[in-house]
């Protein structure tokens, strides 16, 4: 609302890689824009448009809530825009982009000289207190809703997340690497739903890695320059996980697990999409090799490639055809994942996307297994995600199980049976034996009342009633 800004199939956007949307979902509220870039934690929520009537202190009131904000580009980080925007009560938030992107040509004007690419709505690291969501808006878009809102006019504007459903695969991936804690608990539980889902799921794994050359690790003579972060004479770097150059865990070990799990899974997983011995050798590697000691120990990988039913030569053999971890030769698999890197626009690990879409929030079962059930077409869900997708409780133990768990303090329906039928038998016997008692004390009643004003004949030894009293002939005639 109003009419003339609505787009059939919406504006195009940039969604932040912090906040937690909710997918499958949407929100539907008036927008105000603050006129301001809301760098200032100190928010006045009694500035900017549409105008208000003024309240009872004589100010222009504060933006109604719910509402969302709409806030201008520049000043100071994405995250810290957003996270004002959600003190001040902003139920999600719309970043206009001030400067225009060189493909909108004509149709956007500005002052300072085009983007050859949108900017990415990254996380500066601090934005796990972000529990809102937030888009980028292009200039060329944003521009005629500000001139709606400054005349005064009311703006209304949906934010949804659908996620892409064309088919009924769905295509999902996981941005890691070999030392990240965060998707640990992920990699052990997800092998479960991968299994479950089947072909009607198909799962990517991707190594994030550094590239050497553009990071200057690579000098000019050709040489590594970032001592033992980097393979292949600088081209490719991670990481020193424990931050020792001396010892323990070096990048151009985590390198070389990375490239190991790739020709993993281009041997036993790429043809279905499952990959089952991909997340046994993910779960061997943790539980076997994941420190210091033995993290680059060749017997312990051999060890957790034999359990999770590998192959170890295969995969040495692909190391080695793809280019290698040697000398200043390109290796295709990694080359791959930087290409796919940049393509993507990963920045925070771990990142997970499904239908190329990323995934906000916690990295958790969970959250995947519900936002991958959600990208399937209508009528097309495979039935592990009819059972537990909206379990509620526990998905993973539903895809375990086969079915919803019990919520914890609850009992089941046979149980809560059994226990109201014996309930019920205890009252009903309780309700006999006091209909029984109420029966003797009523006809003792009656038995007293009839002896004290129906009176016998004691000299015929006849009773009144017909009854014979104690010691009487039964033969005894009546008066």
């Amino acid at each position: 609302i109003p009419n003339s800004l609505a787009k059939a199939g919406g504006y195009d956007h940039r969604e932040a890689l912090f906040g937690v949307p909710p997918y499958g979902g949407s929100i539907q509220q008036s927008l105000y824009w603050a006129d301001s870039d809301l760098c200032d934690p100190n928010v006045d929520t009694r500035s900017g448009y549409p105008a208000r009537k003024n309240d009872s202190s004589g100010k222009m009131a504060p933006w109604p809530s719910p509402y969302i904000l709409m806030v201008d580009r520049g000043g100071c980080t994405f995250v810290n825009k957003v996270r004002n925007a959600q003190r001040s009560g902003a139920a999600g938030v719309i970043i206009s982009d001030s400067t225009c992107l060189c493909s909108a040509g004509d149709a956007c004007k500005s002052d300072d000289a085009c983007e050859t690419r949108e900017p990415v709505m990254a996380d500066d690291g601090s934005g796990s207190d972000i529990t809102i969501p937030s888009f980028l808006m292009f200039k060329q878009d944003a521009d005629p809703i500000k001139a709606e809102m400054k005349a005064n006019h009311m703006v209304r504007i949906e934010m949804a997340w659908s996620l892409p459903n064309p088919d009924a695969r769905v295509e999902y991936e996981l941005w890691t690497t070999p030392t990240d804690l965060v998707s640990r608990e992920f990699q052990r539980q997800f092998k479960e739903a991968a299994v479950a889902l089947g072909t009607h799921a198909y799962f990517t794994p991707h190594m994030y890695i550094y590239d050497g050359l553009k990071s200057g690790c690579q000098g000019i003579d050709g040489q590594n320059q970032c001592y033992n972060l980097c393979t292949n004479n600088g081209r490719y770097c991670a990481t020193d996980p424990d931050n020792d150059l001396d010892k323990g865990i070096s990048g151009a070990d985590v390198v070389k697990e990375s490239l190991r799990r790739e020709c993993i899974w281009k041997i036993y997983g790429q043809e279905d999409g499952i990959g089952t011995q991909w997340w046994d050798y993910v779960a061997e590697f943790m539980y076997r090799c994941d420190n210091e000691d033995y993290f680059a120990n060749q017997d312990c990988v051999k060890d957790a490639q034999t359990h999770a039913g590998i192959d170890p030569h295969k995969v040495e053999s692909c190391i080695a055809d793809t280019g290698g971890l040697e000398n200043d030769v390109p290796n295709t698999l990694l080359e791959n994942q930087l290409a796919d890197k940049e393509a993507a626009g990963v920045v925070i690990l771990p990142a997970a996307y499904v239908n190329n879409t990323p995934i906000r929030g916690a990295l958790e079962f969970a959250t995947i297994f519900k936002a991958i059930c959600a990208g399937y077409a209508k009528g097309s869900e495979p039935n592990v995600c009819e059972k537990c997708a909206s379990c509620g409780i526990d998905e993973y133990q539903c895809v375990m199980d086969g079915k919803c768990p019990t919520a914890q303090g609850s009992v089941s329906t046979p149980v809560f049976a059994t226990s109201l039928a014996a309930v019920v038998f205890c009252f009903g016997c309780l309700g006999l034996v006091q209909w029984q008692r109420s029966q003797r004390q009523m006809r003792e009643q009656v038995r007293g009342i009839m002896a004290e004003y129906m009176p016998l004949d004691e000299n015929n030894k006849v009773e009144s009633a017909g009854i014979p009293l104690d010691g009487d002939d039964l033969d005894a005639e009546f008066t």
